[in-house]
């Protein structure tokens, strides 16, 4: 049995380890690939599509603590928000041409913040995962950028309001929804988004992701619990709340 990550000093050797509970949490991530998260999806989801995301996600499905490690907890990153000592955080790997990324975001993630965020039991970190060609990355890129100005969940929710990416994200159209989001320096914005720092970034972010096995969008991780495509809120309740209770748990044994 592989040493947990942490255990050695020598980085090889964690990274062996972390590759043993990723190979085995690849097979939950990589287990739901739906058709309505392709480019070309039509922006309403109809109540068949949604019956289709609910093949996955057993609330009871292993959580993996080499997994939880992946939660990078920098109080410096605009791509995260909740405190960075919550006992809970929730890992998602996203696309802003995916249907399903932007259902979560516009139906889920907002009681989630006002349940979960806002009490301090929940920390949300972002990963761009741009899987659907030149579009997706060009608005990884625009995201990141916005996030230099501070306004990267402005960016996120204007690019995922209803019809948003049947417009595309293109230079011009990036731009539109900056302002939108209220960034205040358009041409740094701009400048930003085709920098070397935004392309490293969103690299290692999609690298994260296929590391991890995940081959669909959105795909998350909750203190190491994988859970696959947009969910109904009690998944997501569940894996939050049965994680706070683990990490209060360990807690009270230290």
């Amino acid at each position: 049995m592989p040493k947990k990550p942490g255990t050695s000093s020598n980085p090889r050797k964690k990274n062996i380890a972390i590759g043993a509970g990723v190979a085995v949490a690849a097979l939950l991530l990589g287990a739901a690939s739906y058709s309505a998260t392709k480019p070309d999806e039509p922006s309403s989801v109809t109540a068949k599509e949604e019956s289709a995301a609910d093949v996955s996600a057993d609330p009871q499905a292993g959580v993996y603590p080499e997994l939880a490690k992946l939660a990078r907890r920098d109080g410096k990153d605009p791509l995260a928000q909740g405190p960075e000592d919550a006992p809970v955080v929730l890992i998602e790997y996203a696309d802003f041409k995916c249907g399903y990324c932007g259902k979560f975001a516009r139906d889920t993630e907002p009681d989630l913040v006002k349940k979960y965020v806002e009490d301090g039991t929940l920390r949300i970190e972002w990963r761009n995962f741009p899987i659907f060609g030149a579009d997706s990355e060009s608005a990884a890129r625009g995201a990141w950028a916005a996030g230099q100005q501070g306004r990267f969940w402005q960016f996120h929710e204007a690019a995922y309001a209803e019809g948003a990416k049947e417009k595309g994200f293109g230079g011009d159209r990036l731009k539109e929804l900056a302002k939108e989001a209220g960034v205040k320096d358009i041409g740094r914005f701009s400048d930003d988004a085709d920098s070397a720092g935004a392309k490293a970034a969103v690299k290692k972010d999609q690298e994260e992701a296929y590391g991890l096995g995940a081959t669909s969008t959105p795909s998350f991780l909750v203190n190491g619990q994988p859970i696959s495509g947009a969910q109904p809120d009690e998944v997501f309740d569940q894996a939050i709340e049965q994680a706070a209770k683990r990490a209060k748990s360990s807690g009270a044994k230290k």
